[in-house]
């Protein structure tokens, strides 16, 4: 890969030049100065301003020659009739020369014709884009996908934040679904995969070293056996310069987050003695919830609430509480909050509405000056509160939650919280937190999954977001995350009416969804397709060990859930194991001739206990296989309840004797099978009813965390 140093002096002089015209484009010429300066391949060509120049150019560049009318004001030059390719003579160059003048002053009479570009064909090869734009959530990404009009018919493109390296950009070439193209197909030849992968690093880093380019396209590029050239290339410039987001160190993160989420002290401002009100539950949910910490209610109407003295002001409060929860109508929220600042309280939990969701921008821009003045972190407004329940805090007007666990949960909205808590409750989940966000105007998911990630009560975290503020600081965060627990993230607004609910709903601007898909995925994080996927897999991940190899082998007793089981594998990016000889007869020692080995093992449905645990047995026993999907069917002969309890004993067996493979089921049944599933769950086995998608996308999302991590 040419690693040349770029000459950011001429790019420099360039845009300078336009934009001190004013002009939001640059003009093919200046595009080639540009794409020289990085060493990005680009056909010889230059500026004809009279049909002689024109044909004197073609001489000397080479016949085949494109013409391309320069100005200014015509970007999209094919739309103004400005292009002319495959020209082999004199007399085409004159006439080519002679209709692009006369139909680009058609198309636009006021447009400056500066000349007609006279250059090199391309040599044939694949047509592939590569391009940069400026994403609102995560800035500066490069985009690479099929080049001409299969872009737009089949949006086949790929995206990775900028710049990007040699790995991001190799990723890419086989992240398309037209990727096999290519390789080479029919017996063509592949393309030069070092010199298409290089080239998106250079146009990334084109677009990364200066803010002011807000868009490059290259399209289409050739790529060929022998290498990779830009047939065409737009720069489009901008003069705004993003306003600068207030942030924060890993450290000061770490201290304020450790405040919120383990705080001895919380002041309560409009707290209350009267049910119904707001104020009223979290201080029920405090008490009741057995915060050992202190409660300082804060209400100028009442000297004592559920038997806790008041004090008329925060002000008045004793020593430097940790967390002030706000429980007052939004238009008091300033002047609390400034006390709040000036009393050296690090954390205010706003639970008000009344904001940028319902059009209020100036009031919460108000409120985050006021943070910011005061150093004060702000979670919401616009939120339910939240839990931590390893410091049995329950700081919410909602229902309390206590089982502790290693799930942390957050959510954007409201809705979505309670959701996650009636989940967490049915299916006895224990979790290290739960935490609202509403509309994110201060604390937002980077600062909890920089805690998250440090935090020894949580093993993995699980986000339902609607927009992310500042979309590097979430990848960066999630980096140093992954490595050491799963992050699971359900993003809303997937579609164009998601994205529109999603703006009214709490003042959030959805990103474009196959940028968020890829730029997550780049990042290691397990995107889950919708509510209950993201519940489940936060629920599955922390009970199931990882993987150490690829070896997928499915034990069923029914042939039919073993097909389906089979298509969940394949369809979850997993891999069937290729029984070896030795273990096909192994296998077949426990089974009835009728039975079936290979992969799936199919046992039958007729069998004892005894088959079961035998052929689980050999599964686990078996250093080539790496994890188990098993497939359980109810019959008199195995009751649902038998097999659980085998099931459990024996996977406890093998653990104890260092033997850590994930292990899941699929049990088909009457109702007693979910009480089996629920008796496995409880002991490290991932186990569903009624389904065999469940435990095997449960098992792909480990396997897709694992790799993320570097741990397969």
């Amino acid at each position: 890969m040419d690693t040349t140093e770029p000459n950011q002096q001429a790019v420099r002089a360039v845009l300078d030049a336009a934009l001190a015209e004013g002009r939001t484009a640059l003009t093919a010429p200046e595009g080639k100065a540009v794409t020289d300066a990085y060493g990005i391949p680009t056909p010889a060509e230059a500026l004809a301003e009279t049909v002689d120049d024109a044909v004197a150019l073609a001489d000397r560049i080479g016949f085949p020659v494109a013409l391309k009318i320069v100005s200014p004001e015509v970007p999209h030059k094919t739309e103004a009739g400005g292009v002319r390719i495959g020209l082999n003579s004199h007399a085409e160059v004159r006439g080519a020369f002679l209709s692009i003048v006369t139909n680009v002053r058609a198309y636009d009479p006021k447009a400056r014709i500066l000349g007609v570009q006279v250059q090199q064909m391309v040599p044939a090869g694949t047509e592939v884009l590569i391009g940069t734009v400026t994403d609102p959530t995560f800035g500066k990404i490069v985009a690479f996908g099929l080049g001409g009009v299969l872009v737009e018919v089949l949006k086949d493109v790929t995206f990775r934040l900028a710049p990007a390296t040699r790995d991001d950009a190799l990723s890419m070439l086989d992240g398309i679904r037209a990727a096999e193209i290519l390789r080479g197909v029919r017996g063509g030849a592949a393309v030069d995969r070092e010199a298409l992968a290089g080239l998106v690093v250079k146009v990334s880093q084109l677009a990364a070293d200066f803010p002011e380019i807000a868009e490059v396209d290259l399209n289409p590029v050739f790529a060929s056996e022998s290498g990779v050239m830009a047939a065409d290339v737009r720069i489009l410039l901008t003069g705004e310069v993003p306003a600068a987001r207030r942030t924060y160190t890993r450290e000061e993160i770490l201290t304020s987050m450790g405040r919120l989420m383990k705080p001895a002290s919380v002041a309560v401002i409009g707290a209350s003695g009267e049910p119904g009100k707001i104020g009223n539950s979290v201080m029920r949910n405090l008490i009741d919830g057995g915060f050992p910490g202190e409660i300082h209610p804060v209400n100028p109407k009442a000297d004592d609430i559920l038997g806790r003295k008041a004090y008329k002001s925060v002000m008045d409060v004793p020593g430097e509480p940790d967390v002030a929860v706000f429980a007052i109508p939004a238009k008091l929220v300033p002047a609390a909050l400034e006390e709040v600042g000036r009393k050296g309280i690090p954390n205010a939990v706003l639970i008000p509405s009344g904001f940028a969701e319902s059009g209020e921008h100036e009031l919460q821009d108000r409120i985050v000056s006021i943070g910011e003045e005061y150093g004060v972190r702000l979670l919401g407004p616009n939120i339910y509160g939240y839990y931590s329940t390893w410091h049995d805090l329950c700081a919410t007007f909602c229902t309390p939650y206590d089982v502790k666990g290693g799930v942390a949960l957050t959510s954007q909205s409201g809705g979505i919280g309670m959701a996650i808590l009636g989940f967490a409750r049915t299916t006895r989940t224990g979790v290290s937190a739960i935490v609202g966000l509403g509309n994110k105007s201060d604390l937002d998911e980077d600062d909890l999954l920089t805690w998250f990630g440090e935090d020894p009560d949580t093993e993995c975290v699980a986000m339902h977001l609607e927009d992310l503020k500042d979309g590097r600081a979430f990848v960066d965060a999630a980096r140093a995350t992954v490595p050491k627990k799963p992050v699971v993230v359900l993003k809303a607004g997937r579609t164009a009416a998601g994205a529109r609910a999603a703006g009214s709903h709490t003042g959030a601007l959805a990103g474009d969804d196959a940028v968020y898909d890829d730029i997550l995925r780049q990042a290691g994080v397990i995107r889950a397709p919708g509510l209950n996927e993201m519940l489940e897999y936060a629920r599955a991940l922390p009970v199931l060990p990882t993987p150490r190899g690829g070896n997928v082998v499915v034990i069923t007793g029914a042939g039919g859930s073993g097909v389906l089981l089979s298509d969940a594998i394949v369809d979850n990016g997993l891999s069937l194991m290729e029984i070896p000889p030795d273990l096909d007869a192994a296998f077949r020692a426990f089974i009835p001739p009728f039975g079936s080995a290979g992969n799936p093992v199919d046992i039958t449905g007729g069998e004892p206990p005894s088959t079961y645990e035998a052929t689980i047995r050999l599964g686990l026993a078996d250093p080539r296989i790496h994890a188990l999907v098993l497939g359980y069917w109810h019959t008199i002969v195995t009751p649902p309840m038998v097999f659980a309890e085998l099931t459990a004993r024996v996977v406890a067996e093998f653990r104890a004797q260092g033997v850590q493979k994930p292990v899941v089921a699929s049990l088909a049944g009457d109702v007693e099978v979910e009480e089996a599933c629920q008796y496995l769950f409880e002991r490290g086995v991932v186990a569903y009813p009624y389904t065999t998608e469940k435990p095997v996308a449960a098992l792909g999302a480990k396997y897709r965390w694992a790799r993320a991590a570097g741990l397969l």
